[in-house]
């Protein structure tokens, strides 16, 4: 349970809101400073219609996939490639990419 501990604020901002599922391993993380809420998978996919955990978990593991592709990010570059990561989440197919890429293509500076 240590690197549970030693991980569990790593990145996050305080008073940020922490989405997770009900496991039991969770439970440290309501004592740090940040707001732990808990999904129920069995009880509700969709609470408050604000938070869809199943959401997330799928852009994670289509971001996980897609940034595998490279040997390594520069963590500089990082924020970047993760944007084009969820602008191909949000856009699937090419022909919806394409119809934003043609809207900003349109637009002076």
């Amino acid at each position: 349970m240590a690197w549970r501990e030693s991980s569990r604020a790593d990145g996050v901002v305080p008073d940020s809101i922490v989405y997770t599922d009900s496991y039991l391993a969770y439970d440290v993380l309501d004592v740090s400073e940040f707001h732990h809420r808990r999904i129920d998978h069995s009880d509700a996919y969709v609470l408050d219609r604000h938070n869809h955990i199943n959401g997330i978990e799928n852009f994670w593991n289509q971001a996980k996939r897609t940034l595998s592709r490279y040997s390594g990010i520069p963590k500089a570059h990082f924020p970047l490639f993760l944007k084009e990561t969820e602008f191909h989440f949000n856009y699937g197919t090419p022909s919806q990419q394409l119809r934003p890429l043609k809207r900003y293509a349109k637009l002076k500076p």
